[in-house]
């Protein structure tokens, strides 16, 4: 939003039925606006309305995504509405003041690896990045730790112990493959599950990482989803 703009917070109780009620909280703003075509996606990972080269800091795209999470953790929903670009934007939050989700049901016995929770550390030297993706995983009930630098996730790599270890190949004072070949040395390093992150994913790319050690690879920006998914599969072929 540029710089004298305002923004309205307002949030109000609302009938939801004769037993249940619910909470209403709408966020309007001055700023920049969604274009119609945009409103479907605004809530995906990694969408940007403004990537303009007058717009340099436009964020990573995953702030609406964590939004939308926390929300329906709690058993609500988030819309977002626009007139437009120029026009502003309102955010409107749903959320229910009793009778809270259904605990979920148990996973099938053969879905089991894709419902594990998993100890992870998340390496990269974009602290937002780091710091962001390893707040989804942890909306999603996994054990999350972050390292900065290929140095520190040695260190973080021994005192936690990760079951999964999610390395940036281009790092400051170590890079990704030393700092893999390193993990793999120790012993308490051989059975982690190793991925290497990376913005190149050409044929040459990937069987560097898989030399160097790594189990997966994967190309920025990561998709937890996608990530998780990968993560089940290399632990279930290890369980094998």
């Amino acid at each position: 939003m540029n710089p004298g703009g305002r923004i309205w917070l307002e949030a109000e109780e609302q009938a939801q039925g004769a037993a249940t009620g619910g909470v209403v909280v709408r966020i309007r703003d001055e700023g920049i606006g969604i274009p119609s075509e945009h409103l479907s996606r605004i809530f995906e990972m990694f969408a940007q309305v403004d990537t303009s080269l007058e717009r340099p800091n436009a964020g990573l795209g995953i702030g609406l995504t964590l939004v939308n999470r926390l929300v329906e953790l709690h058993g609500g929903r988030v819309e977002a509405r626009s007139d437009g670009p120029g026009t502003g934007s309102e955010f409107v939050v749903f959320l229910p003041t009793a009778d809270p989700p259904a605990a979920r049901q148990a996973a099938p016995e053969g879905e089991q690896s894709m419902t594990k929770r998993y100890r992870m550390l998340v390496v990269d030297d974009n602290r937002d990045s780091a710091e962001s993706l390893a707040l989804l995983l942890k909306l999603t009930g996994h054990e999350t730790h972050t390292a900065l630098d290929g140095e520190a996730a040695l260190l973080a790599a021994k005192e936690t112990r990760p079951d999964v270890v999610l390395l940036d190949i281009g790092m400051p004072k170590l890079n990704g493959y030393d700092a893999c070949r390193k993990i793999r040395s120790e012993d308490w390093g051989r059975d982690m599950i190793l991925i290497a992150q990376t913005g190149w994913g050409q044929e040459d790319d990937r069987r560097r990482t898989e030399e160097a050690g790594f189990d997966g690879h994967v190309v920025k920006p990561v998709d937890p989803d996608d990530l998780m998914k990968m993560v089940a599969r290399l632990s279930l072929a290890r369980a094998r």
